[in-house]
């Protein structure tokens, strides 16, 4: 029997500081980059086209339960710092903003791996204030440097209780196309998918 993950840390109190940071006043904005793009899981009032500078969507966080498992770890995306990131930015009103968040706890923070953040976030409509879970290159789950080899196997072999890593990834890439948005990394890994490995030693 799978032993449940130890957290990275106590997800509570970041959510106690979230709240606070936020401080009830105003509509709640989340900042979504990967799958909160394509399935946010919650009510929103509206929907933008957002960039953050600084920052920068990275398939780079080991995932051991959602798309793989302790044996046969996959992959999910992280916002690491360098760069800057296109997403979309939810306005959520201020009455459901504090429910929202502990769902959004539930979902993405049940081990408090990711270091929530509140980041300027670019609109064609103005510049908002959003709510955004950041990966620290310190973070344990954090991957670092990846051979492509590496990547292949886990296209190919890592799923989780939500699905595979490359159904995620293509999930994400889809969305991106969708919404106009560009990421040429991502497609250039999506490629290895397909490719066939060229096995040890070729290049």
């Amino acid at each position: 029997m799978t032993l449940p993950l130890k957290p990275v840390r106590d997800p509570a109190p970041l959510l106690e500081q979230t709240l606070h940071a936020w401080g009830r006043a105003e509509d709640l904005w989340v900042f979504g980059y990967a799958s909160l793009i394509w399935r946010p899981d919650f009510d929103y009032a509206e929907r933008r086209s957002g960039r953050v500078h600084g920052w920068h969507r990275a398939l780079k966080m080991w995932s051991r339960v959602n798309r793989g498992t302790p044996e046969c770890p996959g992959l999910v995306f992280g916002l690491i710092q360098g760069g800057s990131c296109q997403g979309v930015v939810f306005r959520i009103p201020r009455q459901e903003g504090e429910a929202v968040l502990h769902r959004l706890w539930d979902r993405e923070m049940p081990t408090g791996v990711y270091d929530p953040r509140w980041l300027r976030c670019i609109t064609p409509q103005g510049d908002v204030r959003a709510l955004t879970f950041t990966l620290s290159r310190s973070s344990p789950n954090y991957t670092g440097v990846l051979e492509d080899t590496h990547y292949r196997q886990i296209f190919s072999q890592a799923t989780g209780r939500y699905g595979t890593t490359l159904e995620y990834a293509k999930l994400t890439l889809d969305e991106l196309h969708r919404h106009n948005i560009r990421d040429r990394a991502l497609e250039r890994l999506l490629q290895l998918s397909d490719a066939p490995d060229p096995g040890p030693g070729q290049p």
